[in-house]
């Protein structure tokens, strides 16, 4: 996950950037997304921006955190029929991307298309870059 991690940031011009990953089942990320964001169910992922709101910009290469489930991801990836690896890749992945400014809920229907293709790029890239042995 780290280089995975490192090589996403890259491509997003951010090589020197912060942030933290942390990985739970459903209910950690339930009680994660109840506490801090007032739904009581579980999720896939959660991000957590240091780069907005008060204190933006105090300090610039710390993004924020990534939040993962686990256990959504292996569900959802036996599901879509994916490798358990690219389904965690694809949420860090879009979790970072919420983590930089990219925002597919808030935004515009062309936002929420900048950030897809964006995640299309970035994925594809991952993909080749880290292939997996069967």
């Amino acid at each position: 996950m780290r280089k995975v991690a490192l090589r996403i940031l890259s491509a997003l011009g951010y090589p020197d950037a912060e942030l933290s990953i942390l990985i739970v089942d459903n209910a950690g990320i339930q009680l994660i997304n109840r506490d801090y964001l007032k739904r009581d169910r579980p999720t896939n992922v959660i991000s957590f921006a240091m780069q907005e709101g008060e204190g933006a910009g105090l300090h610039p290469l710390i993004l924020g955190d990534v939040v993962i489930s686990a256990e959504r991801a292996a569900d959802d990836a036996r599901e879509a029929g994916v490798p358990f690896e690219h389904e965690l890749w694809f949420l860090l992945l879009h979790g970072i991307l919420h983590l930089v400014g990219y925002d597919h809920e808030r935004g515009s229907l062309e936002d929420a298309e900048r950030m897809e293709a964006k995640e299309s790029e970035i994925f594809g890239l991952l993909k080749r870059e880290f292939p997996l042995t069967v």
